[in-house]
């Protein structure tokens, strides 16, 4: 199986269907339909744990990505990934609670955050760092958006509730 999907939060059950279906729709988009993805939907109470046992960072946080492509062994560039059958790209994992809190906040759909944080995560199991520099950033955000339209519907980057500037003149 090409995604291989746990639901550790009963809150994501409603959601597990479209999220699989997401994930091999975005693997096939990325020209990558015959590697592994393991993906979780978990709480922000665990999602607390993994970012302070493998970031540091003692606090919940949206996605979480586990790359297994260097250590396949087979691949000297992330950003260079072959569709390989069988190749483990790795794991990414989305707590619920903090994708609907966003969603609240961005005013989207909770299936429409969960894409997009999965989207995310993806493109870091593929070596994509948007913290790396603001060149990065901008590669990263561009592929996020040409995968996204891909997958039938436009994501655009998160923001917060647009400011109006007005101008005195």
């Amino acid at each position: 199986m090409a995604v291989e999907f746990r639901c550790a939060t009963a809150r994501g059950r409603g959601y597990a269907r479209g999220l699989c279906a997401d994930a091999d729709r975005l693997m096939r988009a990325a020209g990558l339909p015959d590697c592994e993805l393991s993906l979780t939907l978990t709480s922000d109470r665990a999602m607390r744990r993994l970012n302070r046992d493998y970031r540091g960072i003692d606090a919940a946080t949206d996605v979480l990505s586990f790359s297994q492509i260097e250590q396949a062994g087979t691949v000297s560039n992330p950003l260079t990934v072959k569709n390989r059958p069988g190749l483990p790209l790795g794991d990414v994992v989305i707590s619920i609670d903090t994708a609907i809190q966003q969603a609240r906040e961005y005013r989207v759909s909770p299936a429409l955050r969960l894409r997009q944080l999965l989207i995310h995560g993806f493109l870091h199991l593929l070596g994509y760092d948007h913290e790396r520099s603001p060149a990065e950033a901008r590669r990263m955000f561009a592929r996020a958006r040409a995968l996204a339209a891909k997958l039938n519907g436009r994501v655009a980057a998160p923001r917060k509730a647009a400011r109006r500037r007005v101008s005195a003149r």
